[in-house]
């Protein structure tokens, strides 16, 4: 493996990750910027993210082969870039929304580009533990979110949380610029099932979004519903077809790979709304500034850190699944039952976040693994993609649950505990879906990856 490509693949993943989760701490200082606004509504800065990387990662796996793993690379990093500046200096919530679809679109094309890298300069004895590692990056990147972004919010204002991506894309388009450019050619990916893929994911979580504030029965839920479900089953029908898709549903044939896909949609469903309702509970129901909320969430980045890296070395991807889904829905269903109204960080809160670490680290794993594994060694990056693909879809519809379920003012600790059980009840399903992944050892092979 070598010593350059692993920082810059972990480093661009990192970043692209880590804005999944770094904005929850912008939500209640925007809350106070905007008081007209309503959590459901200010939801839209974490899931418009969501939703323009899952839509958009498997087509830019495409643009791979076309533009070359060194074009894309940078390219995605320099929007990254312009959006996060964007973001910063956004003078609204339409700005601030806009900027964030681009930012999404960015970490798109980083994603699979950063796959790309790491696995053309690693053997094939060495890349189950590379995308492992790889994918260790994205855990502690989910887990090291709010507590980065609590300071940062607390010190200097929420615009500093997208500031801060800056300087450190430039160090990455810097530091790709050696990169060799890897063979082009191809075609472009399906443009209007990836339009179809967008606007169905995007129509459905709103309609799920604005259910409550607007009623189940308003035409204007069903409508987004109905169309949004319409779109993406039109996108499916046109990937089963199409030469070039924009989801090579293909790969689902594999019952493992299916099986890891649904488990990494279940936990993006689990974890996203987790992360936001933990900073939301601790800064409306504990009275916990920015800062001492992000800060009560370094528990969780640490032990996600560590079990991630334990994960990729010793345990199978099957058992990593297993063992995080358990953890994950164990630390769920204790906090749904004893949630406390006053603070209680020692006895509560601190192995809470332990626990909780302990599942995102093994299930980001054991997903990824899991998915790449249960595929020839040159769909590698396009298993990835796809698996990632799944936890983004999941994550902007967990959110888009949480914001139906919290779409009160001024919530009580009990308007909290129905997103706890949720959590739990989806964990539960992921354990379930994780007893079909049938990889019990990690494959090795000495086929190659085109350049």
């Amino acid at each position: 493996m070598s010593s350059r490509s692993l920082p810059l693949a972990a480093g661009a993943t990192f970043l692209a990750m880590l804005d999944a989760t770094v904005a929850n701490l912008a939500l209640p200082d925007l809350h106070r910027d905007l008081p007209g606004t309503s959590i459901s509504g200010l939801t839209w800065v974490i899931t418009l993210y969501a939703v323009f990387i899952a839509a958009l990662l498997a087509p830019a796996g495409r643009l791979c082969d076309l533009l070359g793993r060194r074009t894309l690379y940078r390219t995605g990093v320099t929007v990254f870039i312009l959006a996060s500046l964007l973001c910063a200096l956004a003078p609204s919530l339409s700005t601030l929304l806009a900027a964030r679809a681009l930012q999404g679109a960015g970490a798109a094309a980083m994603v699979p580009a950063s796959l790309a890298v790491l696995l053309h300069d690693t053997p094939a004895a060495g890349r189950a533990r590379a995308i492992g590692l790889w994918s260790a990056s994205a855990a502690l990147a989910a887990a090291v979110g709010p507590a980065l972004g609590g300071v940062l919010v607390d010190s200097l204002g929420w615009r500093a949380l997208f500031a801060i991506n800056v300087p450190l894309g430039v160090v990455l388009v810097w530091s790709a610029r050696h990169l060799p450019r890897g063979e082009v050619g191809g075609r472009l990916p399906d443009l209007l099932g990836t339009v179809f893929l967008t606007g169905g994911i995007g129509a459905v979580v709103l309609g799920m979004t604005q259910g409550k504030p607007w009623g189940w029965g308003d035409p204007r839920i069903l409508a987004a519903l109905g169309v949004g479900t319409a779109a993406i089953a039109l996108a499916l029908w046109r990937s089963a077809r199409h030469p070039v898709p924009a989801l090579e549903i293909s790969l689902w044939r594999s019952r493992t790979f299916a099986a890891a896909n649904l488990t990494s949609f279940l936990y993006g469903a689990a974890l996203y709304p987790w992360l936001l309702v933990g900073v939301l509970f601790l800064t409306q129901i504990w009275d916990y500034s920015e800062l001492r909320a992000g800060l009560a969430m370094t528990p969780g980045a640490v032990t996600a850190a560590v079990t991630a890296i334990l994960m990729a070395r010793l345990a199978t991807p099957r058992t990593a699944v297993l063992v995080g889904a358990v953890f994950m829905f164990g630390t769920a269903l204790w906090a749904a039952l004893t949630l406390p109204a006053e603070p209680s960080f020692i006895p509560f809160w601190l192995p809470c976040g332990l626990l909780i670490g302990v599942g995102m680290g093994a299930l980001t794993t054991g997903a990824a693994s899991a998915a790449a594994l249960s595929v020839h060694p040159v769909k590698f990056a396009v298993a990835t993609g796809l698996n990632l693909t799944a936890r983004q879809v999941g994550g902007a519809f967990g959110v888009a649950v949480l914001a139906a379920l919290l779409s009160v003012r001024d919530p009580g600790v009990s308007d909290f505990v129905p997103v706890y059980l949720y959590c739990a009840v989806v964990c539960a399903a992921a354990l379930a879906a994780g007893l079909l992944i049938r990889i019990d050892s990690v494959v090795e092979t000495k086929e190659s990856v085109p350049a």
